[in-house]
């Protein structure tokens, strides 16, 4: 998210950087939010001034015996504060009409980023690898693993629907197994601490790591319910004490758990020829009641998610730093964008296994960091002696938060070509600021001199479902077999092949 004093200041650099991602400038536009913005709050601090000496005024003038000028400042006083409620809403409205339009802008592309409109333009660095040759037609990991009977898409689509799998067994045990050996080797030997975090989060959350709100669309809402309509409505004198706004509430949720003439009332419209349901003031305190008792989450997708807001609202000491946290989770994706890709297979899922890393650092040590966690994540592939190739993204392909970012991608034989297991991103200090992410640096005195924001990063290390498909594909055997990579062996209780 932006700092909207950084625009004022650099808006020609702020264009620019949304040309490069293909985007229209906006700068004159947000310029005019703030405009309004600081012309709104300076109104009702004005206001409020005035009030203030007015009311004082009003004492002097009755000490005085100036009876019409006390009247008259009155008069005065009592405009103000049946203005007041206005210029509190246009306040109101001016700053989230701002805080709207930033939260909903991609993060600036570094200057080395290269330019380009898709995939097509990503750039390769490095290639680690070579390719096996079959004596035989490789086959895709789910022909693999439906001819073992270890996977199962049916089953999964009859219990939780399209995009899911069961796997049993030997590829239960491999799942479990390549997650582990991650885990392992980023905490024993590349310095992460590991952590087991919450897999519901909170909007804000979801907001501080920019998945809300643009890609609301694309994540798992959860919602408990907590009481039924009769249950609330017995409880009227409790509802009654507790007025609550009711404006910004949804008027069509009193339908799910309300169905009584005393919390609506139908009036009919002759020139639109319908009926409209209005909620009665009953109404709107069964639902403010209902809407505060429910709780309301969002199923991760990522661990990204939580283990950067575990910084968030804080201020870190510059000792502290670079903090670095893994994560083996589920992860959910709704996917919204996805239609038709992938549709057979471990690809593309709406729940999978994820180890996800994340570094929190300073300005100065964030891009060293992002070239580290890249080659950590590259470490794993090549303890299971997978080709892979990395990528540079372009700025039309790099993913909203991000300022760089390295995809590595692995070869899957079955399908003769290179697939994205690891993003790693370097963000700066884009979602800090969402959550109010800080640091303290080390030569600072004052109690809050010098404090800035710390810089964010996550990568995945790596997808624990896609690792699967490419241990199936590239360790496949002519009789349907697929070995067990020597890395994994002692986690797979010494098991060689599968099925064994």
């Amino acid at each position: 998210m932006y700092d909207i004093k950084w625009i004022r200041e650099n808006a020609e650099i702020f264009d620019r950087g949304r040309a490069r991602r293909g985007l229209e400038p906006i700068s004159t536009q947000l310029l005019a939010f703030d405009d309004s913005r600081r012309a709104a709050i300076g109104a009702l601090q004005r206001a409020q001034e005035r009030r203030n000496s007015a009311s004082k005024e009003i004492g002097a003038a009755m000490k005085a015996g100036d009876a019409a000028r006390a009247e008259a400042l009155k008069a005065e006083v009592a405009t103000i504060k049946e203005n007041w409620p206005a210029l509190e809403e246009a306040e109101r409205y001016a700053i989230a009409e701002l805080d709207n339009a930033l939260a909903s802008i991609p993060n600036t592309p570094l200057d080395e980023v290269p330019d380009g409109a898709d995939e097509n333009d990503n750039i390769e660095v490095a290639r680690w690898g070579e390719p096996r040759e079959f004596d035989f037609t490789p086959k895709e990991h789910f022909e693999i693993g439906e001819r073992l009977g270890l996977m199962d898409f049916e089953t999964a689509a009859k219990i939780s629907g399209a995009r899911f799998v069961v796997n049993k067994g030997g590829l239960a045990r491999l799942e479990r197994a390549l997650a582990q050996f991650m885990l392992d080797l980023h905490t024993n030997e590349h310095g992460y601490m590991e952590v087991s975090p919450p897999l519901i989060v909170r909007d804000e959350a979801m907001f501080g790591t920019a998945q809300l709100p643009k890609f609301r669309e694309d994540q798992f809402k959860t919602v408990r319910e907590a009481q039924s309509g009769e249950q609330l409505a017995s409880k009227l004198d409790l509802l009654a004490e507790v007025p609550t706004p009711y404006e910004e509430r949804k008027t069509e949720i009193a339908g799910e758990f309300v169905n009584s003439r005393d919390v609506f009332k139908q009036s009919y419209d002759p020139e639109t020829e319908s009926y409209h349901t209005e909620l009665t003031g009953l109404g709107k305190r069964l639902v403010d009641h209902f809407l505060a008792q429910r709780t309301q989450g969002w199923l991760i997708p990522t661990a990204e998610v939580p283990l950067t807001n575990l910084v968030r609202e804080s201020i870190l000491d510059e000792a502290q730093l670079p903090m670095r946290m893994t994560a083996g989770t589920y992860c959910f994706r709704a996917e919204a964008g996805a239609a038709g890709k992938d549709t057979r297979g471990m690809i593309r899922q709406h729940q999978f296994y994820k180890v996800e890393l994340v570094s929190i650092t300073t300005p100065e040590q964030s891009l060293e960091e992002h070239e580290r966690m890249t080659g950590c994540a590259e470490k794993v592939l090549q303890l299971l002696e997978l080709p892979y190739r990395k990528v540079v993204l372009c700025t039309g392909d790099m993913g909203f938060s991000s300022r760089k970012t390295y995809d590595l991608e692995v070869w899957l034989p079955g399908q003769g070509r290179y697939r994205e297991i690891s993003s790693c991103s370097v963000c700066g200090d884009f979602q800090a600021r969402r959550m109010n992410a800080r640091y303290r640096p080390a030569e600072s005195k004052g109690k809050n001199k010098g404090i800035g924001f710390v810089h964010t990063l996550n990568g995945s290390g790596v997808a624990v479902g896609r690792a699967m498909v490419a241990v199936l594909e590239n360790y496949q055997q002519a009789d349907g077999s697929v070995d067990v990579p020597r890395v994994l062996r002692p986690y797979m209780g010494g098991l060689t092949r599968i099925p064994s």
